[in-house]
């Protein structure tokens, strides 16, 4: 009997760009971006406070009081109009021009006005006939003269929005507002803002030269209403990035729209969840209040420098679930470039709960010794693998984990089945992940052979999504092989999952999207690593199905 466990809450994506025989990405089309962005972009948005309430007045005093609350010297830089700057109609040369009413010394003065501050500034338009609020002509058709006119006011930032399409493809209308860009030779920052449609993450995303693109609908100014539709609560956004890690990082972010801390919709518990989230999962930091009116609450959560330093700093993959306790209680985590590991223990009950972990199921198997760095508390403590804390309701505890010194030894040279080997930790989305048979039920062992396709295989791993397998290579090892796919037992046409795997926490490859079918060889260098993981995560479309094998799965060492 299949699994029928509960469908995540997120919409099916496409598969990822082709995988070469190594298991990297292989080439793809994607053009070079306007500029480069090696850290999420920081700063501010007017939408999530005002709307449509902008006015001159406003954005002077916004970046006056950034810079006042000392937000800018937190690396918070761009401060950006939203939808409803414009005026409603082109000038007389078919020019995009500034309401005259709202912003009346004109969008190149208010540009002036915010780099005299030490700041940059951003602007808003759409790829459609009109902005999103439908009385503001969009720049579909017209991309090198906005694009012209953008670098001529001085702009810094393009939220680049999806309204209005009349639906012409997502590439062709992305693309040419990309290429019109890094055609004015000014390096503006470009944030498409297509709400995850169509996966501009593996797609369009990086051929159309975006630096940035969203992957759901808007956020609200609320924790959860359980939907995938606009508005989403920070919940919500969270539960649909699940799947997306490979696709992050330098001049690639993925955005999980802006922040809504100080709004007053979130409690300051849920606050701090919400931006340690964000910040684990490098997504760009916008902010979204009232800067002028910042309680001192807020913004000691908006300025911690250590969370801060999580967001900006690229370790080699963006963070991800790693464990779904049951119940409201997650693990979170993310590889740091210094070799260490930041975990958010994440609890999304209605209680306060003990959520517990363990330095190897993060990835820093091997030691006898760690350091644990509470980021919200300011506090330090040791540990000999165990991480644990209890943790608030809608809460979470933030560690940065140290490994002390690795005391095991390296693994001996040889070919190992994995199936073979003793793991550092396991987890699995149903019963136990199997040794050389397929995912069965609750205990070990009840499993059926192992096959993909119309091939049995004698040795391997038998998992369900989404799972886990942390192994100890010491540094000796060079190679991770195995033939992946949905298991043969599940019905055709059912299931679909990623494969990855990761070295000390980054990424070394993937597999394209698995559905039943053939197997895929998947092979990945490990040259170095004291950790590899092997994951399994559900192709969004809900895991009941995801009986995912790691066929063959051998290590040479």
């Amino acid at each position: 009997m299949l699994a029928a466990l509960p469908l995540l809450l997120a919409a099916v994506i496409a598969a990822p760009p082709a995988v070469a025989a190594t298991g990297t990405p292989a080439a793809t089309a994607a053009a070079v971006p306007v500029t480069p962005v090696l850290t999420p972009p920081m700063g501010w948005n007017s939408w999530n406070k005002f709307g449509c309430n902008i006015n001159e007045a406003l954005i002077r005093e916004t970046a006056d009081a950034l810079v006042a609350n000392g937000l800018d010297r937190a690396g918070y830089q761009y401060v950006n109009l939203d939808d409803c700057w414009l005026a409603t109609s082109r000038d007389a040369n078919g020019d995009l021009q500034g309401d005259s009413v709202r912003f009346p010394s004109g969008i190149k003065a208010l540009a002036d006005y915010v780099h005299a501050k030490g700041l940059k500034i951003g602007i808003y338009e759409s790829a459609g006939t009109a902005t999103c609020m439908g009385a503001y002509p969009g720049s579909l058709d017209h991309e090198q003269a906005d694009a012209r006119q953008f670098a001529g006011w001085g702009i810094d930032l393009l939220k680049y929005d999806n309204c209005n399409s009349g639906n012409r493809p997502y590439l062709n209308r992305f693309k040419a507002m990309g290429d019109a860009l890094k055609a004015t030779g000014r390096p503006i920052v470009y944030m498409l803002c297509s709400w995850g449609k169509d996966a501009p993450w593996s797609t369009y995303g990086p051929a159309s030269g975006g630096t940035s693109w969203r992957t759901t609908e808007d956020i609200g100014n609320f924790w959860s209403n359980g939907s995938q539709s606009t508005p989403m609560g920070v919940v919500d956004i969270l539960d649909a990035q699940a799947g997306l890690e490979p696709y992050s990082g330098p001049n690639a972010w993925n955005d999980m729209d802006m922040l809504e801390v100080g709004n007053g919709g979130l409690t300051d518990t849920e606050s701090r969840a919400h931006f340690s989230l964000w910040s684990l999962l490098n997504s760009p930091l916008i902010l979204g209040n009232d800067l002028r009116t910042l309680d001192p609450a807020s913004e000691a959560i908006l300025t911690n420098p250590e969370v801060l330093a999580v967001d900006q700093d690229w370790g080699g993959s963006q963070g991800r679930r790693m464990r779904d306790l049951g119940g409201g209680l997650q693990v979170w985590a993310k590889p740091m470039s210094d070799g260490s590991v930041t975990a958010v223990l994440f609890n999304r009950s209605a209680a306060t709960a003990t959520i517990t972990t363990s330095a190897a199921e993060l990835g820093l198997g091997g030691s006898d010794a760690y350091t644990l760095r509470d980021l919200w508390a300011g506090t330090d403590s040791t540990s000999t693998g165990t991480v644990s804390a209890s943790v608030p309701s809608h809460g979470v505890v933030m560690y940065r984990i140290h490994r002390a010194g690795t005391t095991a030894a390296a693994r001996p040279a040889g070919t190992y089945q994995v199936s073979d080997l003793a793991w550092l930790a396991s987890g699995n989305g149903w019963g136990p992940v199997e040794r050389d048979r397929s995912n069965g039920e609750q205990a070990a062992g009840d499993g059926r052979a192992l096959k993909i396709g119309s091939t049995t295989y004698a040795k391997g791993l038998g998992t369900h999504a989404d799972s886990a397998v942390h192994l100890w290579l010491g540094g000796t090892c060079s190679q991770f092989s195995a033939d992946v796919g949905i298991d043969s037992e599940v019905h055709a046409n059912h299931g679909s999952v990623r494969f990855a795997a990761y070295g000390d926490g980054r990424l070394l490859g993937y597999s394209a999207l698995k559905t039943y079918g053939p197997a895929t060889r998947l092979t990945v260098a490990t040259g170095g690593a004291l950790t590899l993981e092997l994951r399994v995560t559900d192709g969004r479309d809900g895991n009941a199905y995801d009986h995912a094998d790691w066929a063959n799965a051998q290590l040479t060492c």
